[in-house]
């Protein structure tokens, strides 16, 4: 063998040695979600988000602190992602679009609207990312577009507004309705369920029915102008959220009329100032609607991933405040 023939024997020799040593030193690649996460049977973090349609409000204020709370509490096995859509539909569906884009390993969704998340819905199942709604809900179909959706009965807490204001008046009153935000599931539902209610006593009208988009601002505007148009017929209202009546309570106590006794006041949440204008007797009922779905969402998402089969809706249960319990209820509300 030649000398030239000897060396180009080495190198094949060394270049062999070289692969070998490097491939038994190299370690296996992680599985990861394209965020820099492990994926969901990686056994390692998995990326869950939480994309909130506004931060706004005491109500959802509480619900987005339950969802950061309840995912630090779990930090060994999430890292957790929150978006804020500040109000408008566009800007959620583009949240949620961008978390589907980051492959995330699952999305928790509070729907603006009803309306709107077909495409997007559509995107996630092509990624393999299930989407749990919680307090609202979208068009399509459980099971299929979204996982579930987690909620309170927004039709029976409008019924229970509306049977203890038929309890309250015997059957009669003029009644301001003050809506939540329009194309709503819990505007449209909470008025549904009231109508419904009053329906059986004919001499319960509503007199005014405005939106008012859940704010107290905006109630207390509401109400003024319906003041002025409707003045001594108004003998109740029914506002979709404590938000709204607690605008409303302002409204009337300007144009001189006394909140909680000439005309009865009854809302939708149960949080802290509710409460205390229950207290007061300013405010004289409202129904709870839990925010705090931290724990319950994050434990629905684990039996989705457990391969438990989960109901298409899970409904929370809910309380009744009045001035028998405001008292003793009032330090443990949001």
């Amino acid at each position: 063998m030649s000398f030239v023939s000897k060396n180009r024997v080495l190198l094949v020799l060394l270049v062999v040695f070289a692969a070998f040593f490097s491939g038994c030193n190299r370690k296996p690649a992680a599985s990861t979600n394209g965020d820099g996460s492990n994926g969901a049977d990686g056994g390692a973090k998995k990326t869950v988000a939480f994309a909130q349609m506004e931060n706004t409000g005491p109500w959802r204020i509480a619900e987005s602190e339950s969802m950061k709370a309840e995912a630090a509490k779990r930090s060994g096995t999430y890292n957790f992602v929150y978006t804020d859509a500040q109000g408008t539909t566009a800007k959620q569906v583009s949240d949620v679009e961008d978390l589907i884009a980051r492959k995330v390993s699952a999305i928790f969704l509070a729907p603006r609207e009803a309306e709107g998340f077909s495409a997007t819905f559509e995107a996630a199942k092509a990624a393999k990312i299930p989407i749990i709604l919680i307090d609202r809900e979208a068009t399509g179909t459980p099971g299929v577009d979204f996982v579930t959706v987690i909620k309170s009965d927004f039709i029976k807490e409008g019924q229970r507004a509306g049977e203890w204001l038929a309890k309250q008046t015997n059957g009669k009153a003029g009644i301001v309705e003050l809506k939540g935000t329009t194309g709503s599931s819990v505007a449209n539902d909470r008025s549904r369920g009231f109508v419904e209610e009053i329906a059986k006593s004919p001499d319960m009208k509503i007199i005014a029915s405005q939106d008012a988009n859940f704010t107290r601002a905006e109630g207390q505007k509401v109400m003024e102008n319906i003041i002025q148009a409707k003045g001594k017929e108004i003998t109740a209202v029914y506002a979709h959220n404590d938000e709204m009546a607690l605008g409303a309570i302002q409204a009337l106590k300007a144009a001189g009329m006394n909140p909680g006794k000439d005309v009865l006041i009854i809302s939708i949440d149960g949080q802290k100032s509710a409460l205390q204008a229950i207290i007061a007797g300013e405010l004289n009922a409202t129904v709870e609607c839990n925010p705090r779905f931290g724990p319950i969402a994050f434990d629905t998402l684990e039996r989705y991933w457990r391969g438990e089969k989960l109901p298409l809706q899970i409904i929370n249960e809910d309380r009744f405040f009045d001035a028998s319990n405001a008292a003793q209820f009032v330090n443990e509300a949001y």
